[in-house]
């Protein structure tokens, strides 16, 4: 059995299609697999903030195409980027266990989010994140940051802004956590739905592929990953609006708990809303939860986002 992989140029997007791999012939032995490497738009284009360029499967459209035409078996993304809705055809075949799932600061003058002074620079190509560090320190500026890990980490260790902040699993995939001034607690940077988690894209009618992807599921991180992307949904959302969310799974007696808390917030960082809930059923669970934060005003917010 051979298996073709779409992966992204980047040194993350390699190392994920990589670790993929590694572990589906760990676990099927005789299996071979190979790369084929696409450009996307979000790869090819570098000049301007994220949300200008459209949100929705920047990172993604042309790996799906490739799936779709069925030049490729599987493509392999980060959840975050992955639009929470997938074209007709194609499904997550399987999502491993979650790595970390924090936001991370990195500063060449070694400052932290408390001790940045006053007017400071803050790269970030999120939105979520942005709003999240000027509802911490209003008194901070953030700028827009492109390009690959390695790319934004370099303009940080150059000076070229005061501090940045990067998803922590990116950063530690590639071995380069090192450089990690200070790891965001939750309660300051609350992650984006499927942060920290992987997925192999495959078509949906693709059962011999299905049945090997099967064995790196995580159940675990399925179920918090499905309410969080859930809470995104719920409010309509894609990946260039200040939504964040993260789930907890907690094993109580013969039932798994769902513990998730969702949070909408103005770019400004002036006005949020935030829920937490638990349930068993984590479409219920998230639906419920973005149902309630719209009834707090989180439609409001987002319409902050639209109209500019």
């Amino acid at each position: 059995m051979k298996l073709i992989f779409a992966t992204r140029p980047s040194a993350l997007a390699r190392w994920q299609t990589q670790w993929v791999i590694a572990a589906l012939k760990a676990a099927h032995h005789g299996l071979v697999c190979e790369e084929k490497v696409i450009t996307t738009q979000g790869d090819r284009i570098l000049d301007k903030p994220l949300p200008e360029i459209g949100g929705k499967g920047l990172f993604t459209q042309e790996l799906e195409s490739e799936l779709l035409s069925n030049a490729v078996h599987c493509a392999v993304h980060s959840l975050k980027d992955l639009p929470v809705e997938n074209p007709a055809g194609l499904t997550i075949g399987c999502i491993p266990a979650r790595a970390e799932m924090r936001d991370a600061l990195v500063s060449q003058s070694g400052c932290t989010l408390a001790t940045l002074p006053a007017g400071a620079s803050v790269g970030t190509s999120s939105l979520r994140r942005a709003a999240q560090i000027l509802a911490a320190r209003p008194d901070l500026v953030t700028q827009s940051l492109r390009g690959n890990v390695d790319t934004r980490l370099r303009k940080a260790l150059e000076g070229q802004y005061d501090a940045i902040i990067l998803a922590g699993a990116g950063l530690t995939r590639l071995g380069l956590d090192k450089h990690v001034t200070e790891w965001l607690p939750l309660e300051v940077m609350l992650p984006a739905p499927g942060q920290g988690a992987l997925a192999v894209q495959c078509r949906a009618d693709d059962e011999s592929t299905l049945s090997l992807l099967a064995a790196l599921e995580d159940d675990s991180t399925r179920k918090a990953v499905t309410a969080e992307r859930q809470f995104l949904l719920g409010l309509g959302g894609g990946c260039a609006v200040p939504v964040a969310a993260y789930a907890q799974t907690v094993d109580r007696g013969r039932q798994t708990v769902i513990l998730l808390t969702g949070l909408v917030i103005s770019p400004d960082g002036k006005k949020a809303v935030q829920v937490t809930g638990q349930g068993t059923d984590a479409i219920q669970l998230g639906s419920e939860l973005a149902q309630q934060s719209i009834a707090q005003g989180a439609s409001d917010i987002l319409k902050l986002v639209t109209d500019n």
